[in-house]
């Protein structure tokens, strides 16, 4: 084996996983709950970028369903965002289950 041409292969399999970073940081999912009464926006690196509550659901009457509802939207919104990381890194690796790489999003 030649140890320069792994090394360049290395160095390019590291290149395209900052690229698939980069992307996945730009790419958002939503996550909803409560027939869309809560929607939360994560993007493919499992950052939460927003939460949309319906205003009849900003009640005090209501606060601990509207706490149920966004754990659960926001949850569903991670798990989105999981898939579409294991996806994009599908990509990079050929569809082979690498351990370790598919769990890094």
């Amino acid at each position: 084996m030649d140890v320069n041409s792994i090394m360049q292969q290395a160095q390019q399999m590291q290149a395209k996983l900052i690229e698939i970073q980069q992307e996945l940081a730009k790419k958002k999912v939503q996550g909803s709950a409560g027939g869309g009464m809560v929607t939360v926006t994560v993007n493919g690196r499992g950052e939460v970028m927003a939460v949309a509550i319906e205003k009849e659901m900003i009640s005090p009457d209501e606060a601990e369903m509207l706490q149920d509802l966004i754990t659960a939207a926001t949850n569903d919104g991670l798990r989105k965002a999981k898939e579409l990381g294991r996806q994009e890194m599908g990509k990079l690796t050929g569809g082979m289950n690498l351990p370790g790489i598919s769990d890094m999003f």
